[in-house]
């Protein structure tokens, strides 16, 4: 299967009935954990996570080719689709895109940091100019960060706003769009109702309703940034707390690595 099929699969899978849930890696071992499990479809990468692992905090302090060596060596590693990460694509959308493609990357995160709407549906299209030059249809899940940013904002403010950009952004080409939040039903179904059905993508928040609800509301994807990290990472520190208490390493350990 070429990178184009592998793609195109991708997208198709955003577009399907089912939920798509894409559990965040942030190395190869984590990949590959998570790419064995029968019921994994796609993987995603997490930006914070990949930054955390290498000693960076997030919001581009990683130098752009760590990130993408990092990222390639996810795809190289595994059988299903990736989705990276890449921020807001460090400066030159286009460019970071096409750097990720050459890596085997078949789908990628591209966040607004709401600046200006007409720059960030500009970053949107050369993200899609250059993997169209590459011959391979991204699927693209264009991140608007309304209400990240909009804490201060009235909810119908930044339900607004997502919607704009979020039609804006499917209009230069990209397959889904992100909305991170931490919100209930309501929102949900006013997102879907604005940016349309199976194109609203979302990150498993505390308040962020069930899978199945999800799927009956229309979401396409829902996905877990850095918390999975943050679960592994939770898990170590309770076993060595556990450990230098007196405790044993339990007998039923998996071999995964």
């Amino acid at each position: 299967m070429t990178l184009a099929d592998t793609a195109a699969e991708l997208r198709h899978l955003h577009d399907a009935p089912e939920l798509l849930q894409v559990v965040n890696v942030w190395d190869v071992v984590s990949a590959r954990a998570i790419a064995a499990l029968p019921e994994t479809r796609a993987i995603a990468t997490a930006s914070h996570s990949i930054a955390a692992t290498f000693g960076y905090p997030d919001g581009e302090q990683i130098p752009v080719d760590l990130m993408l060596d990092m990222v390639g060596r996810i795809a190289s590693a595994v059988d299903v689709p990736v989705s990276a990460d890449l921020e807001a694509g460090y400066g030159d959308p286009g460019e970071t895109v096409r750097r990720a493609i050459g890596l085997g990357i078949a789908g990628a995160n591209l966040e607004d940091e709401l600046k200006p709407l007409g720059e960030a549906v500009a970053a949107v299209e050369a993200a899609m100019a250059a993997a169209d030059a590459e011959g391979v249809p991204l699927a693209l899940n264009a991140r608007t960060d309304a209400f990240l940013r909009g804490r201060d904002r009235p909810r119908a403010t930044n339900i607004a706003d997502a919607v704009e950009r979020g039609r804006a952004y499917l209009e230069a080409g990209a397959t889904c769009v992100f909305v991170p939040g931490n919100f209930g039903e309501d929102v949900i179904a006013e997102l879907v109702a604005g940016i349309g059905d199976r194109r609203v993508s979302l990150i498993g928040l505390p308040d962020i309703p069930a899978p199945a609800r999800l799927r009956e509301l229309g979401v396409a994807r829902l996905s877990y940034g850095p918390y999975t990290q943050r679960v592994m990472l939770g898990a170590l520190q309770d076993l060595a707390s556990d450990l230098y208490g007196g405790g044993v390493l339990p007998r039923d350990i998996r071999q995964l690595n």
